[in-house]
């Protein structure tokens, strides 16, 4: 059973810092990053419950409870190692739950990451910020940025992609072993290639600073955003293109779907990059880009019922999940969901617009390969990507 004085004040700082950091769809989009805080005795750790926005966290829900040395059990666990992906993924899930302290009821489960925080500092924030994540899908990205961070003293901690959950965590562990030996403490700062950032510190207010340090020192050496002037597009025009659209996805996979339109400055930059086009032909870069779009917006010249249909079908026939994001030149962003689930969608969509437009000046896109797209695809089934387009 909790006990709230030692546990009161854990949660009250891991619902400031989830809150802080939560509502900027720059930092963090749709469900994705996480949060922990550790309570003074060291024996329990609050976590962001696995599919809750950040920003939606309260004190009363948003949150597991996990005690610490059953978490880092898991993980020491050989036989779980031993197991193939589902039956472990599934075991690592169930100890989790059976790791959790609280009273919570139904399907909240903890975050998946959470052995990667329990081995960290007594408050991390695990964040996606479009600005770092260009670097982290960039050719020399890896360089520049541990030359933008070369006075941190301990160093910035690089970590080669692995896949969510079990995996990454296993690999952070020996990363921050040797960390740990070469440097006599664990590192406060983590660049997590194609995934995103984690920093860790002892306290609520270090964390949050640390991380507005490194969004604007990432920031500043980005080519800026500029105020493109839009025009409002015909209303006729809008309509027409969602009608191409809802026949040629129904065409394909016939389905009956809503879509959903956007247009702003974001989109509008986008499409004027000279080599838009270029940028979107690489997979998805990101696990939340496969997960929440299927990977990145279809480009077309003009709304080509045809050409739809015939994408789809080749994504269809290599057993890959359908496009649900289509950028028409000088109309805007369509997205095949409901209004309900359809700015997630679209959020993912506009930082990948930044990653892609950014890492490409970087002497180039490093998008996931088709052997760890595969593992996405099997860790979270393509019936939950489409429930999350539908709003299921």
């Amino acid at each position: 059973m909790q006990r709230r004085d030692k546990k009161g004040k854990a949660l009250s700082d891991i619902v400031r810092i989830s809150k802080a950091v939560g509502g900027d769809s720059y930092l963090v989009q749709g469900g994705g990053g996480n949060t922990s805080v550790k309570t003074e005795d060291g024996k329990y750790m609050y976590i962001k419950a696995s599919g809750t926005p950040l920003k939606d966290m309260n004190h009363r829900t948003g949150w597991r409870i996990l005690h610490l040395d059953s978490v880092l059990s898991i993980i020491k666990d050989k036989s779980v190692w031993q197991l193939d992906v589902p039956a472990r993924e599934a075991e690592v899930v169930n100890q989790l739950l059976l790791a959790c302290r609280d009273n919570v009821t139904g399907n909240s489960r903890p975050s998946v990451e959470a052995h990667l925080h329990a081995y960290l500092g007594k408050c991390v924030i695990h964040l996606h910020p479009s600005v770092i994540i260009a670097y982290l899908n960039a050719k020399e990205g890896k360089a520049r940025l541990l030359k933008l961070f070369k006075d941190q003293k301990p160093p910035a901690l690089w970590v080669p992609y692995a896949a969510p959950g079990f995996l990454l965590a296993k690999k952070i562990l020996k990363l921050i072993g040797d960390y740990q030996n070469r440097f006599n403490q664990k590192p406060a700062i983590l660049f997590l290639e194609k995934h995103g950032l984690i920093v860790s510190a002892k306290s609520p207010d270090s964390a949050l600073r640390l991380v507005r340090m490194i969004i604007a020192r990432c920031k500043n050496k980005l080519k800026q955003s500029k105020i493109v002037k839009i025009k409002p597009v015909d209303r006729k025009i809008i309509n027409q293109a969602k009608l191409v659209i809802r026949r040629a996805f129904h065409e394909a996979t016939g389905y009956n779907v809503m879509i959903s339109y956007f247009y702003d400055n974001r989109i509008a930059e986008f499409m004027r990059e000279k080599n838009a086009p270029v940028m979107l032909r690489p997979p998805a870069l990101t696990p939340d880009e496969l997960l929440y779009s299927n990977g990145p917006a279809m480009w077309l010249e003009r709304p080509d019922e045809k050409k739809i249909v015939r994408k789809i079908a080749r994504q269809l026939d290599r057993n890959v999940s359908p496009t649900i994001a289509f950028l028409i030149k000088d109309i805007g962003l369509f997205i095949v969901s409901i209004p309900k689930t359809a700015h997630i969608v679209r959020d993912i969509v506009l930082s990948s617009f930044i990653v892609r437009a950014n890492a490409f000046r970087m002497g180039g896109i490093l998008s996931l390969n088709k052997r760890q797209r595969d593992f996405i695809n099997h860790w979270e089934s393509d019936a939950f990507r489409w429930k999350v387009a539908q709003g299921r």
